[in-house]
């Protein structure tokens, strides 16, 4: 099993940037694909972005793709997403999670384990 745990949410102007971190806890994140979701108020859980064992595939949504970069650093055992260029419908609870499958799956109902999530508030 593995822990998750989220920092570096906040509130930031639109067209500025924000990094999040995922830190892992227990089993290695390496040994999982790790992925980054969302969540707004009243909303469902939206895929962001997911990132492969070694780190060498991505896969972002669309809405994402250009402006923000997930990376992992296996030595930290943690996953980060750096959200550039922010807009206001960016707002929302940013979740990590974890998939013993190799496909960079965007289903959340396929990641196993899960953290608390952290807020980030883009305002206009």
């Amino acid at each position: 099993q593995v822990q998750l745990v989220e920092s570096g949410g906040g509130l930031v102007q639109a067209g500025g940037s924000q990094r999040l971190s995922c830190a892992a806890s227990g089993r290695a994140a390496s040994s999982y694909v790790m992925a980054w979701f969302r969540q707004a108020p009243g909303k469902e859980r939206d895929f962001v972005a997911a990132i492969s064992r070694t780190g060498s595939r991505t896969n972002y949504a669309d809405s994402v793709k250009g402006r923000f970069t997930i990376s992992n650093d296996n030595a930290k055992n943690t996953v980060y997403l750096q959200m550039n260029s922010l807009k206001p419908e960016d707002t929302a609870v940013y979740l990590c999670a974890a998939t013993s499958l190799s496909a960079l799956t965007r289903v959340p109902t396929l990641y196993n384990y899960w953290g608390q999530g952290t807020q980030v508030t883009v305002s206009s």
